[in-house]
C-alpha cells in the first residue's frame, strides 16, 4: 500500500507547477479586466465631481463665468484625463457639461472608444 501511494505521488510531482503556469495568463487577464472596470468607475466619479465644482464656480463668478467654470473643473481633474468642458447658461441656471475619455489600463496612454459625461447645474448668483 505504501509503495503504491509513493509511486502515485511521484507521478504527480510537478503537476501543480504545470497547472499554475497554465492558469497564470487567465489570472492576469482577469486582473486587467477588473482594473479597467475600476478605471471606468473612477472616470464616472471624476466627471460628476468636476462638473459640480465647475457649475458652482461659474454660478458665483463675478467676471467670465465660462472661464471660471473651466478652470474649476480642470483643477479637479487629473492631467491624464482628457476632457471637453462647456458651461452654458440655461435660463438662470449655469450648467457644466463635461465629457471624459476613459483610459485603457493606464491614464495618459490610450483611451477606450467611449466617453463618460457628467453634468451639474447651479443657480446664477447676483
Amino acid at each position: 500500500m505504501i509503495r503504491g501511494a509513493a509511486r502515485k505521488r511521484d507521478r504527480d510531482r510537478g503537476a501543480l507547477l504545470v497547472e499554475f503556469t497554465g492558469i497564470f495568463p487567465l489570472i492576469l487577464v482577469m486582473l486587467a479586466l477588473i482594473w479597467q472596470c475600476i478605471l471606468i468607475g473612477y472616470t464616472f466619479s471624476l466627471a460628476g465631481n468636476a462638473a459640480d465644482e465647475g457649475a458652482r464656480a461659474a454660478a458665483g463668478a463675478d467676471g467670465d463665468a465660462e472661464a471660471a467654470c473651466e478652470t474649476a473643473a480642470r483643477e479637479h481633474l487629473p492631467d491624464a484625463w482628457q476632457a471637453d468642458i462647456s458651461c452654458p447658461l440655461v435660463g438662470n441656471i449655469r450648467r457644466a457639461d463635461i465629457d471624459l475619455e476613459v483610459p485603457v489600463l493606464f491614464p495618459g496612454a490610450l483611451n477606450l472608444p467611449m466617453t463618460i459625461s457628467g453634468s451639474a447645474g447651479a443657480a446664477e448668483e447676483g
